[in-house]
């Protein structure tokens, strides 16, 4: 079982900043991959940002030059500072992390979902 502890959502003004935080704790081999995803009312879940275990980073193009996702390898720890925020941004914000469970089996797993409300 691979657990995973979001953190750092809340409510924020426009222009406002926040930073989410992922930790990932339980039984497995590696992780391959952390990232962000969100999903609005009514809306489908969005990959928003991902970030490989080398640091490679991706950004979907709607919060690119506003959102850095970082990770902290030996904390198996990523985080999404958001800057710059946009009413659009509001959204629960769930972590997903991808990596082998075993030499046989990988595994993915997401958080329980943190809630970002951007509103003046």
């Amino acid at each position: 079982q691979v657990q995973l502890v979001e953190s750092g959502g809340g409510l924020v003004q426009p222009g406002g900043s926040l930073r989410l935080s992922c930790a990932a704790s339980g039984s497995f081999l590696s992780i391959a991959a952390m990232g962000w995803h969100r999903q609005a009312p009514g809306n489908e879940r969005e990959l928003v940002a991902t970030i490989t275990s080398g640091g490679a980073a991706d950004y979907v193009d709607s919060v690119k030059g506003r959102f850095t996702i970082s990770g902290d390898n030996a904390k198996n720890t990523v985080y999404l500072q958001m800057n710059s925020l946009k009413f659009e941004d509001t959204a629960v914000y769930y972590c997903n992390v991808q990596g082998r469970r075993n030499l046989w089996q990988n595994f993915s797993s997401w958080g329980q979902g943190t809630q970002v409300t951007v509103s003046s």
